[in-house]
Formats: C-alpha cells, sequence, structure tokens
C-alpha cells in the first residue's frame, strides 16, 4: 500500500519533466517529507481544453500540472471525511468498485513522488523504509481523482478536487517489506495513462515493469517518520540498524 510518501520536486520542475504546464498557480504546496492523507498534493492531469463558453475541444489535449487533495471523494460522498479512507485503490478491482471505477474510466492522473514509506512487520515493532530511485529520479505513481463540490448553507459551493494512488501487489525485494506497492508507471507508459480518450484502461493496469522495480532501493530510515509532525529531509536519511534490531524479512504470499 501507499500511506505516506515523499514530494520535494516543485511545479515547475514536474511540469519540464512531464512535458506538462504549470497550473498550480499559488495553490501549489511546499516541499514534503512526510506527505499524509487529506494532504494538498502534485498531479499530472490530461484533458480537453474548453473555451470561454464551456465547449470541450476534442482535437487537441492539455497536460497540466494541479493540486489535488490525497484522499478520494465520489460525488456523491455526503462529506470530505471519506477521503481519508480512500487514499488507496487496488488496481485489480478498480474497474469494479462503485467508488472508483468512473474515475479510473475518465480521470487518471500522475502522482510524482520521490518515493514513498513503507513499515515492515516486526516482533513487537515495525521498522519504516524509505523505497526510492537510487538514481535519484522522480517515481510516477498512477493515480485517478474525482471533483467533490463543497456545499454552504447559503447555496454557494466551491470544487474540491480528490485522488487516490493505485497499488499492485508487491514485485521481488518490495514484498519483503509489504505485501502491496504503488502502481508505478514507466515514462513509456505515461501517455496511455493520461489519455483522456482511452475509458478502457483495463491493459494499462498491469504491474510495474521488473527493471523499474529493480531500480529502487530499500533503505532503512528513522522512526521519527512515524508522526506526521515530523518533515524535514532527516526523514529520508538512511539509518544503521543491527542484526538483533532488524525484523526479519518476511515474504509476503499473495492470496
Amino acid at each position: 500500500m501507499c500511506g505516506r510518501f515523499v514530494s520535494t520536486r516543485d511545479p515547475a520542475s514536474l511540469a519540464d519533466e512531464f512535458l506538462a504546464v504549470d497550473a498550480t498557480g499559488n495553490d501549489a504546496p511546499r516541499a514534503d517529507y512526510n506527505v499524509a492523507p487529506t494532504k494538498s498534493v502534485l498531479a499530472v492531469v490530461e484533458r480537453h481544453p474548453r473555451d470561454e463558453e464551456g465547449t470541450v475541444d476534442t482535437s487537441t489535449t492539455e497536460r497540466t500540472v494541479r493540486v489535488m487533495r490525497w484522499g478520494l471523494v465520489p460525488h456523491w460522498a455526503k462529506d470530505l471525511s471519506v477521503g481519508a479512507r480512500m487514499i488507496n485503490a487496488r488496481s485489480e478491482s478498480v474497474l469494479d468498485k462503485p467508488a472508483y471505477r468512473d474515475s479510473a474510466s475518465k480521470r487518471r492522473c500522475l502522482l510524482p513522488a520521490d518515493g514513498w514509506y513503507e513499515w515492515q512487520p516486526g516482533e513487537g515493532r515495525k521498522q519504516p523504509f524509505f523505497i526510492t530511485p537510487s538514481d535519484g529520479s522522480t517515481l510516477a505513481m498512477a493515480g485517478i481523482w474525482s471533483v467533490w463540490w463543497d456545499r454552504d448553507d447559503e447555496g454557494g459551493s466551491r470544487p474540491v478536487v480528490t485522488c487516490a494512488v493505485l497499488t499492485t501487489d508487491a514485485i521481488g525485494e518490495m514484498a519483503t517489506i509489504h505485501h502491496r506497492m504503488p502502481l508505478l508507471l514507466s515514462r513509456e507508459r505515461w501517455a496511455d495513462w493520461l489519455d483522456p480518450d482511452r475509458t478502457d484502461p483495463a491493459d494499462l493496469l498491469a504491474p510495474p515493469e521488473d527493471d523499474l522495480v529493480a531500480g529502487l532501493e530499500l533503505r532503512p530510515v528513522t522512526t521519527a517518520v512515524n508522526s506526521v509532525k515530523n518533515n524535514h529531509p532527516g526523514l529520508t536519511e538512511p539509518v544503521a540498524i543491527s542484526a538483533a534490531e532488524m525484523p526479519a524479512p518476511t515474504l509476503f504470499e499473495v492470496t
């Protein structure tokens, strides 16, 4: 699963990397070393533009970097609180679940990240790990998004754009930490995933390539990351752990 991740790239840099336009305005979140559910995050989307009258131009698309709230809230939800429980969506069932299927078909995004945290269970304790590309590159986690309208007592409303990270079975060494991992997309898969005209993404939900996973570093880090109050670069730095302190590696069985 993905319950915390790291996002330190500024939106302008991400726009260059993802061949997009920075549309975050003044809403872009600061570098975050401990992104938690309900926080604002940066996402890459591709949509058909609309003119001043709201007419969609299907002849072209615009790829932009935007701000979303982590924790998907379906448009029919009564309030935003459900988002805290919907930060992840299983790729195997995302097209079947009522809360996710419409977004998976029509509103997909990429969620850039430096890496994510995972906790390896052990005897009486859990050891946090930071999983990140060993070459320092940016990860692109597959995501979906939705718009929820926050209505006030006076009849006004404002849109709240929310998102969720897709997850898949852990591969290789990842499985020694947790049985799930984010669905990571290589650069070659970005365009297909973001394509707004592709309404059946079933064949896009394949697990990440072995080479992509092989390039990830599993780094033991400080337990300070356990608290969302802590947010600094030191959270991602490796820590020395003795054999006695290290939880015994467990290869999770996929059921």
